[in-house]
């Protein structure tokens, strides 16, 4: 390994660069006589440069490249020898074996101790090392180097003996990376590695179901779910007991269902999972929700709306009252959609304020309340707090009664921006729900401004994408005009390992925004039927979902079997 040379002062290399000017140098040099950060972070934390301007400089500093993104190559598994927790806690990673040199990435050149340590493991081969985002060193980290591999899980389940029961007596350590905890009893690894690969192949769900003789683990993936493995059935009673432990419930009890939560971290991110045990003829049945708090975005732009879709509906959100009413079955991702207004809209003008059943997600700057049935505080008791804390935005989970939906509209007629769900199957559907629930047609005219219908669809593999010509008789079933088909490419996933062979990876939504114009509240006066509502809202120009499906399709982002299975 070559020695660490350093040449000028990082100082002057920055003022060099032109990256701070030497004033700024001088005031972060008095800053660090009475400060235990070094010169780097010091200008990080004041915000006078970026990090990746600091790894420059000590990349020229050290005379070492400065890499921004690793490419992996381990094709013989030589860093298989190396502790996981080793190269988190010293922020470093082999990257790379080119003969009998081995290539690392480092954040921190003056740790020299931990890269000796490292040699003692490869006293064979040399080593060549580079300066690299600590973030990208954690992505290498816990996309290679995961203790609890795929196949771990089975590996576990061979493994298992009656004694490993001891786990009844083990708490969960919240705070502890259970990537980490490689050396803990069998049944608490299976555990682990269940969460553990679930996250790894972006699930939303883990669905743990007993059995007449066996147990079975699904995953939902992108919507579907999926068998992943078997564990045998004598161990179900102590599996489902370490997820009690895990979300502080009940251990003892096995008659009546129960909900908890439990707070993980996995690979350095952070992990909420919602529980809920269903007792059943052959055990008790387990159902965990998977929410990934570190890389959840709420990005308006980015859930699939198209550009005039787009366009019409940020303009509604920022109407200054009226309800808009987001519509879908459960799972089509109206919560995210609510979100990603909400951060919309947020900044430190304007007073943002939810109730909700439950809350999935914790936002910044926002004031969110739970539901909580048990001592009474329901929708409509929330919403009647809420309205005497000045709000300008309100968010309701869902509106599910008439005193919610009466209080919502009272809101939006007093000057209040609201947002909400319900559950119906396109846009036009919304009108009907409210009347039926007993809110009156004149009420809705004058308090909703639109309402969106939306699905998810499944994202085309990019990976195993592949153009193909489909059938006549395929193409049947959509409403797709002859001219649009002419010259257009469809496209699907072949399968490949990325996707687990399912030729998908991630979602999209498609949507059908309805916008209530003059025409459409008179016809709501006259209580048309939904269908009557929707034809003269698709002749004021609206998109529907199967038109919006269609479009994405011929797009190449995803299927038209996809549009046509959810809309």
């Amino acid at each position: 390994m070559k020695t660490v040379q350093k040449t000028k002062h990082l100082g002057v290399i920055l003022v060099e660069k032109k990256v701070i000017t030497p004033e700024q140098l001088q005031e972060a040099l008095l800053a660090q006589e009475g400060s235990s950060l070094r010169l780097g972070q010091l200008l990080v934390k004041k915000n006078l440069v970026s990090q990746d301007a600091i790894l420059e400089a000590l990349a020229a500093q050290f005379n070492i490249p400065y890499v921004r993104h690793l490419e992996f190559n381990d094709p013989e598994g030589l860093f298989s020898r190396i502790p996981v927790f080793f190269l988190k806690r010293n922020r470093l990673t082999p990257y790379k074996v080119d003969r009998k040199t081995i290539h690392v990435a480092v954040t921190d050149a003056l740790n020299i101790q931990s890269l000796d340590d490292l040699k003692l493991l490869y006293s064979e081969f040399s080593f060549e090392y580079v300066l690299a985002p600590e973030q990208e060193i954690q992505r290498i980290i816990n996309s290679y180097f995961d203790i609890l591999k795929s196949d771990a899980a089975d590996s576990v389940i061979e493994n298992l003996e009656e004694s490993d029961f001891e786990i009844l007596t083990s708490p969960v350590i919240e705070t502890e990376d259970i990537l980490d905890m490689a050396n803990e009893a069998p049944i608490i690894r299976l555990v682990n590695t269940i969460i553990t690969q679930a996250v790894q192949d972006r699930a939303s769900d883990i669905h743990i179901e007993p059995y007449e003789k066996d147990l079975a683990v699904r995953l939902r993936i992108d919507g579907i779910l999926y068998q992943m493995f078997t564990p045998p059935k004598k161990f179900q009673g102590a599996i489902i007991s370490r997820i009690k432990i895990m979300s502080n419930l009940n251990i003892a009890e096995n008659r009546l269902p129960q909900d908890g939560r439990i707070q993980i971290k996995i690979g350095g991110k952070d992990i909420d999972i919602r529980v809920s045990i269903f007792p059943t003829y052959f055990g008790e049945r387990v159902v965990l929700r998977l929410l990934n708090k570190t890389d959840m975005r709420f990005e308006l732009q980015s859930l699939g709306f198209s550009d005039s879709s787009y366009a019409s509906f940020e303009s509604l959100i920022k109407k200054t009252h009226g309800i808009i009413l987001v519509t879908g079955p459960t799972g089509s991702g109206k919560s995210t959609t609510l979100y990603s207004m909400l951060m919309k809209l947020q900044n430190p003008e304007i007073n943002i304020l939810t109730v909700e059943d439950p809350i999935e997600y914790q936002l910044h700057g926002i004031g969110q309340m739970q539901v909580k049935p048990k001592i009474d505080l329901t929708f409509a008791n929330g919403l009647r707090s809420i309205l005497r804390q000045d709000p300008d935005v309100i968010m309701i989970g869902e509106i599910r009664d008439l005193e919610t939906a009466e209080i919502a509209v009272q809101a939006a007629l007093t000057g209040h921006r609201v947002f909400s769900t319900l559950h119906t199957n396109d846009a036009a559907s919304g009108v009907t729900r409210l009347i039926d629930m007993g809110v009156e047609p004149f009420l809705i005219t004058s308090s909703v401004n639109a309402f969106l219908a939306q699905r998810l669809v499944r994202r085309i593999c990019p990976h195993c994408k592949e153009l193909y010509k489909p059938a006549q008789k395929a193409l049947a079933g959509f409403d797709i005009p002859a001219s649009r088909l002419k010259g257009a490419k469809l496209y699907r996933g072949a399968g490949c390992e990325k996707c687990l062979n399912t030729g998908f990876m991630g979602r999209t939504g498609i949507y059908e925004l309805l916008v209530i114009s003059n025409d459409i509240r008179r016809m709501i006066m006259a209580h048309a039927e939904a269908y009557e509502i929707k034809d003269k809202a698709v002749q004021e120009g609206m998109i529907t979902l199967l038109q919006d499906g269609v479009e994405k399709a011929l797009q190449g982002i995803t299927t038209l079997e996809e549009v046509f299975r959810v809309s």
